[in-house]
C-alpha cells in the first residue's frame, strides 16, 4: 500500500501540465484573436475617417446666365413692363449644357410665365420669392416626353426693374 500513494502524484502531475498548457494555450489565442480584431476595426474606421475627409470639399456652384428679359406685364389698371436679369444654380456642369442646349424652349417657357404676371404680383418680396420657384418648376420641366426633369437648384434675379 505504500507504493500507491506514491504512484498517484505522479500521474496527477503530467494530467495539470497537459491542463495547464491548453489553459495558456487557449488564453494566448483568445488575446491573438481579440488584438486582431481590435486592429482591424481600427484599420476599417480609420479608412472611413480618411474618405469622408476627401469627400468634404465641396464642389463650386454652377450658374448659367440668361440673356436680360424684356416683357410687357399684365394691365392693372396701367400698361406696365418687366426687365429682368436671371442667373440658373444648376447642379453640374452636365445640366448646364443641357439648357443651354434647349435655350430657345427655356426663354420661351419664362416669356409665357413672366408676360402672365402683373406687376403687383411681382413687386414684393414673397411674389419674387413666389416668381422664382415658379421659374425653377417652368425650367426643371423635361424637354421631351418620358425625359429626366433639369437639374435647376435656385434662382437669382440680378436686375429687376418694374417701370
Amino acid at each position: 500500500m505504500a507504493q500507491d500513494p506514491v504512484q498517484a502524484p505522479e500521474e496527477a502531475a503530467p494530467a495539470s501540465k497537459k491542463k495547464l498548457i491548453i489553459i495558456i494555450a487557449a488564453v494566448v489565442l483568445a488575446l491573438g484573436g481579440g488584438g486582431a480584431a481590435w486592429f482591424l476595426t481600427q484599420q476599417k474606421s480609420h479608412a472611413k475617417k480618411e474618405e469622408v475627409k476627401k469627400e468634404e470639399p465641396a464642389k463650386a456652384p454652377v450658374f448659367l446666365t440668361l440673356d436680360t428679359f424684356t416683357v410687357n406685364l399684365q394691365p392693372d389698371p396701367d400698361e406696365k413692363f418687366l426687365q429682368v436679369d436671371i442667373s440658373l444654380q444648376v447642379a453640374s456642369a452636365e445640366a448646364a449644357e443641357a439648357i443651354k442646349l434647349h435655350m430657345p424652349a427655356v426663354k420661351n417657357r419664362l416669356l409665357l410665365l413672366l408676360t402672365s404676371k402683373s406687376a403687383a404680383e411681382i413687386s414684393t418680396v414673397e411674389g419674387k420669392q413666389d416668381l422664382s420657384n415658379e421659374i425653377i418648376a417652368e425650367v426643371k420641366k423635361p424637354f421631351a416626353p418620358n425625359a429626366k426633369p433639369q437639374e435647376v437648384l435656385d434662382v437669382f434675379f440680378t436686375s429687376f426693374v418694374v417701370q
